[in-house]
């Protein structure tokens, strides 16, 4: 039994971590699998001497080594109860780039993406291509022999891989890459475990009945996606095994082979050309999936490089996706399935050539019945939402999902419309509607039953619906594992899949390289068990757990955890673009993540033994750092909105344990800044003295926002009075019958009460009826401190209010994006009323929002506006990205026609409210503002107008560049003629 104090000292000895708390082995006791196991620790080496040690470890104690990157496993392989070693946040650096080679060497921590990115400027790329893609890490690429949706133009990361830098479970570290037949003969006689290994492969290999038994057994050679066992069909070709190359390369059975042979600490790769430059999608429609894998064969012999499959299943979970939803633009009706064909050309003319083609042929041979052409940008738009469609089969409602287990299958191209007709009988025998979708021209489909893993009948099926799938495999001599791997879900059927000799062969090879059983114990030799261990107890007893927002879209706030299924777009790098998730993108920490808070939420709510069951430190922990963003909520393909969670676990928590005197300053600032705002001058001196922001747990460095000498309302009150509004334009007078609420938020109405003018001027010269009422503040800084009896409060009597005036004919307009969405969001959890509160958010809108609308109607005189040159850069609001977009921003920023307006591809500006003023937390705020925001504004020219509308953003750009930051009210304004 290995204690904390000897982890402790393993600790102690590492450069890098040993991390033992109950937090981190809980958050590294899954993947993106099914399957759950307690780790021993989490171990975050340094260098290869960390390695070194760790497997010393391992092997004096006994234990096993998990080496695991991005941890987007779909079959467990990164599951274990040894030591997780995560290499993703120090084994990140290129190494070597040999750019007239076309090669790289880089360590395994290296986003796919992230790779691409370095390599573009060189005209190079690296093609697998999986739906992970910007946030899967080559170490797990090679580990599985990942493929992806370019495998039929580019191949597989096996093809790829020279040469593999690694460390052997003695402890010696070996370069394995391509040598000539006479020098492995030599290796053979080397006196080091290296040389033992080479001299058993030769002794396996080199019997003729050994290879005629592995060509018999093993998939058919014309299956490039090829994952099931140890690729040593791979050896056959060497003329030292049958074959005809006079060359060798043990890192080719390294690739695929999950961790279980050594510990790569390097990776020398071969790369391409990038694709031709134009390209063009054919979005292919059909009746029925049938239809569309027969089109498949038409298809491939058009020379694609994609040919991809999304059936309506997928489809369908993308339609309430906000974020996803804006990538259907290509749709027609509701069809069965979709292909996505793409044919790329040097020129435009050629590639719509290649394209009229191949939709020519469709039509010839009866296949589909829509064909539209997808151009530029929007093929990514397409390809996303492909990318996607893993993780939308989590925002399935409820205990039922999409369940990876036979997701993995690939047969010859020929046989798979066959292969499919069996499969869907063997689908109808068990009532399952499978789901359809991914790699149609590389023969591989990833079908998923629809199960719930919480019920032992339906654990039952999953073994049953395995295994008969793997016997239909098998009768097609495909490969059970094309590309996800073979982990714990599929390794069982090792013997099945290759036969009992060569089975035994494999567990001899894994003896020759692991004799200690030191690396990933019970991945394809001597299996765990695949219907075991899984992510949930089986016929558990549901919890019931009592909230105050209503989360019953979700079937409530556990299940709204559960749909996280660990596929870790949350793990995204900067340069893929979003938000999501800041905190993880300032500290690399896999606890910083969506998928992390998700997992033990998940954990404390189900098994927590405390009375409330939100109490724990661990959750308190886990969601310290989040920013409340509202990232998650669109990003995330499942939608796992940690914000709305934190809100409450926040609001439970402190129901217990007590609320601080700091959050009750942050929470209760609208009741607090109107006591301030009668004396402005003497409580903005007062508040930024250094005691006063110690007082307040407020970091030094930063400037609290100060007080108008003015409140919004006191000066509307006199300004409304004194208005006369002049009708100046024929597009006013379409506007000027219309009547508006103007939502006079606590942050417009105490600080920002210039932004509130230009917001009454402006509208006003548009010819609008304003209206601001006698109304609550919005609730933010209730909700994002927890407080939501409060919150509650001022929301059902907001509503009350606005219940009986908002409609479409007088919408409720807001200045600031954080406090007119919470209409939009949390008050649909909050209200009483919740119907009211519906409607009402039906016809609230961004400020944005809504002069977009009325541009686009025609009610809206460009001619107001300045001709003046100018060039402007927007940063959108976190909530506003989330829960609206900035195109409207956009849109209405180009109302003057000479001016120049782009939307900066940043993320979290690391405010965050409150968050970015809290001293603990002043350090990653600023690391996130630095991350893409302050670069980018400090990049900008000196005459460039910098749009935020959020004040917390604007605060923010200038703490952290200096710079003076806009609403786009503000702009527009001044923009008036």
């Amino acid at each position: 039994m290995i204690d904390n104090s000897t982890l402790e000292t393993l600790h102690n000895t590492l450069s890098g971590d040993v991390l033992y708390d109950n937090l981190h082995k809980t958050l590294y006791a899954t993947d993106a699998s099914v399957y759950r196991k307690i780790p021993l620790a989490v171990a975050f080496p340094k260098d290869d001497s960390d390695i070194k040690i760790l497997i010393d470890f391992a092997s004096k104690n006994n234990i096993t080594l998990i080496p695991r990157t991005a941890g987007t496993s779909l079959a467990g392989q990164c599951v274990g109860d040894g030591i997780v070693v995560d290499v993703s946040k120090h084994f990140t650096s290129i190494l070597e780039f040999d750019e007239q080679a076309k090669t790289i060497k880089l360590e395994p921590g290296i986003v796919r993406d992230s790779l691409n990115v370095f390599l573009k400027p060189y005209g190079l790329f690296f093609g697998p291509n999986t739906s992970t893609s910007n946030r899967c890490m080559i170490g797990g690429m090679v580990g599985n022999n990942s493929s992806g949706s370019t495998s039929i133009r580019y191949g597989v990361t096996r093809d790829k891989v020279l040469a593999i830098d690694a460390i052997l479970s003695d402890g010696s570290s070996v370069t394995f890459k391509e040598i000539t037949s006479k020098e492995f003969i030599n290796k053979t006689k080397e006196n080091s475990l290296e040389g033992q290994i080479y001299k058993s492969i030769y002794s396996e290999l080199v019997s003729a009945a050994v290879q005629q038994e592995i060509k018999k057994e093993f998939p058919k050679e014309t299956i490039h996606r090829r994952c099931t066992g140890y690729a040593v069909d791979e050896f056959l070709k060497s003329d030292l095994f049958g074959g005809a190359e006079p060359t060798i390369n043990i890192a080719k059975l390294l690739a695929g082979s999950e961790g279980t042979l050594t510990f790569s600490t390097a990776i020398t790769l071969q790369l391409d050309n990038v694709a031709p430059k134009e390209s063009i999608m054919v979005c292919a429609h059909f009746h029925s999936i049938n239809e569309s894998l027969k089109a498949t064969l038409t298809s491939m012999n058009h020379n694609l490089y994609n040919c991809e499959l999304m059936d309506k299943t997928i489809l369908d979970c993308t339609k309430n996706n906000r974020e996803l939803a804006k990538n259907r633009f290509f749709l027609q009706g509701d069809p069965e399935a979709v292909l996505m064909l793409e044919v790329a050309a040097n020129t435009l003319p050629e590639a719509e050539l290649l394209a009229d083609n191949l939709i020519a042929d469709l039509e010839q041979n009866n296949f589909g019945y829509h064909y539209p052409k997808v151009y530029g940008l929007d093929i990514a738009k397409v390809h996303y939402l492909r990318k996607a469609g893993l993780g939308a089969l989590g925002n399935m409602v409820g205990d039922m999902k999409a369940v990876a287990c036979i997701e993995d299958t690939a047969v010859a191209l020929e046989d798979l419309p066959n292969y499919i007709e069996e499969f869907t009988k063997i689908m109808a025998k068990y009532q399952q509607n499978a789901v359809y979708y991914a790699h149609a021209g590389a023969g591989e489909l990833h079908l998923r039953p629809i199960l719930n893993l919480k019920k032992s009948e339906d654990v039952v099926l999953f073994r049953k619906i395995t295994t008969e799938t793997a016997k239909l495999v098998k009768k097609y001599q495909g490969s059970f594992s094309g590309e996800h791997g073979d982990g714990i879900v599929r390794a069982e059927f090792i013997p099945l899949m290759i036969g009992e000799n060569n089975y035994q062969l494999l567990r001899r090879i894994k003896k020759a390289f692991d004799p200690n059983n030191v690396f990933n114990k019970g991945k394809i030799t001597d299996a765990f068990a695949m219907d075991k261990s899984l992510r949930y107890e089986i016929d558990r007893t549901e919890p019931v757990i009592e909230t105050i927002q209503d989360f019953s879209d979700s079937e409530g706030i556990i299940k709204l955890a559960e749909k996280c299924n660990g596929s870790g777009d949350c793990r995204k790098p900067v340069e893929a673009g979003g938000t999501m998730c800041p905190s993880y993108r300032a500290t690399k920490n896999e606890s910083e993540t969506t998928r992390a808070r998700a997992n033990i939420l998940r954990e404390v709510l189900t098994n927590n033994s405390a009375k409330n069951k939100f109490d724990s430190p661990e959750l308190k922990q886990v969601l310290d750092l989040c920013l409340s963003c509202k990232a998650c909520a669109s990003e995330c393909p499942s939608n796992v909105d940690i914000a709305t969670m934190k809100a409450e676990f926040l609001y439970q928590y402190q129901e217990t344990n007590g609320y601080s005197f700091r959050s009750k300053l942050f929470a209760n600032n609208a009741k607090l800044n109107k006591i301030g705002s009668l004396t402005p001058t003497l409580a903005n001196l007062v508040l930024n003295t250094k005691i006063a922001k110690n007082a307040m747990g407020v970091a030094v460095e930063r400037t609290v926002p100060k007080l108008a000498k003015q409140t919004l309302n006191s000066w509307y009150k006199k300004h409304a009075n004194n208005s006369n509004q002049n009708i100046i334009s024929s597009a006013v007078e379409k506007s000027q019958n219309k009547k508006i609420y103007l939502f006079n938020d606590e942050f417009t109405n105490f600080y920002d009460v210039e932004i509130g003018k230009d917001a009454v001027y402006l509208l006003e010269k548009l010819g609008y009826k304003i209206n601001i009422i006698n109304h609550e503040e919005s609730a933010r800084s209730y909700i994002s401190k927890g407080f939501l009896k409060e919150a509650k409060a001022v929301c059902d009597k907001n509503i009350l209010i606005f219940k009986d005036i908002i409609s479409k004919n007088t919408p409720l307009i807001g200045i600031e994006p954080s406090a007119i969405l919470t209409f939009r969001d949390e008050y649909i959890r909050l209200a009483d009323d919740k119907s009211s509160a519906e409607k009402i958010a039906q016809h609230t809108f961004t400020f944005e929002e809504f002069l977009a609308t009325e541009l686009e109607k025609g009610n809206i005189d460009k001619s107001l506006f300045t001709k003046e040159e100018k060039t402007l850069k927007i940063h959108g609001h976190c909530h506003q990205k989330a829960l609206s977009g900035t195109n409207a921003s956009f849109q209405i920023l180009n109302l003057p026609e000479n001016y120049n307006v782009t939307i900066l591809n940043t993320g979290c500006c690391g405010m965050a409210g409150s968050f970015g003023y809290e001293k603990e937390h002043y350090k990653v705020s600023m690391q996130v503002g630095e991350d893409t925001l302050f670069p980018k504004i400090r990049n900008c020219s000196s005459d460039t107008e910098i749009a935020a509308a959020g004040t917390s953003c604007r605060h923010q750009i200038f703490d952290g560049t200096k710079r003076t930051a806009k609403h786009p009210i503000t702009l527009l304004k001044e923009a008036l003629l």
